[in-house]
């Protein structure tokens, strides 16, 4: 991947910590830029244009969600993973549910770090025309209207549940990517308990019979992973 015009901004309390992942993703080809509170990295979003932001959760002045959800609202689209020391479910549905595209738990390897950028930024820049889409046009013969929760394959409409709706939306957006099964629950349930899970499951099979009336439209079960949908 090419780096040297991706600008990262980072917001990391722990300097040592922040000057080591700084570096690192120098080393890497990236532009990055350190800020040691909330309020420094929001001053510094507004002066600066970046691709993609990595925020500490718990930072004084501004923690990383309020940070982030004043960067939203300038940059709605921005990628944005949240790094935290802690592990609570509660935590990672609340990082979820503001529209992270991943988290972290500390402590982390750098290297799965730069992974996980490398892979929110190709699938970000790879479907830039799908963000806030609410029409999708799946293969030939397939046309899925998510503000009316409805299908329309091969001139036929098919009402379909709002979690139905929310689910295929999300899948279309990730198109030809995996779906995190995980990830997929936190962002339509906000919770991944086996009950929600199971649900999905449900859906998932409900959408799948509907999907594969149009041959050149596949919802694939990745094993261990998640779902994708190709078209």
């Amino acid at each position: 991947m090419e780096n040297k015009n991706t600008a990262i901004l980072l917001a990391e309390d722990e300097e040592n910590m922040g000057t080591l992942l700084c570096d690192y993703l120098k080393a890497k080809g990236y532009q990055a830029d350190l800020y040691l509170d909330g309020e420094k990295a929001f001053r510094g979003f507004c002066t600066k244009k970046y691709d993609l932001c990595i925020l500490d959760v718990m930072m004084p002045k501004k923690d990383g969600y309020s940070l982030a959800i004043e960067i939203r609202t300038i940059t709605p689209d921005v990628p944005i993973i949240f790094l935290t020391a802690k592990n609570i479910k509660e935590d990672i549905i609340q990082g979820f549910s503001l529209g992270a595209d991943d988290y972290m738990t500390k402590p982390f390897s750098i290297d799965e770090l730069v992974l996980r950028i490398e892979a929110v930024l190709r699938r970000n820049r790879a479907l830039p025309s799908e963000i806030g889409r609410t029409i999708f046009k799946l293969g030939k013969n397939t046309t899925f209207y998510y503000s009316r929760h409805t299908l329309v394959i091969n001139d036929k409409e098919i009402k379909i549940t709002t979690k139905e709706a929310e689910v295929l939306r999300l899948l279309c957006v990730n198109k030809n990517n995996v779906v995190d099964r995980n990830s997929a629950l936190i962002a339509v349930w906000n919770d991944d308990s086996y009950f929600n899970a199971r649900s999905m499951d449900v859906y998932i099979a409900k959408l799948r019979q509907h999907i594969h009336q149009d041959p050149d439209v596949k919802m694939i079960n990745v094993r261990g992973k998640g779902f994708k949908l190709v078209y």
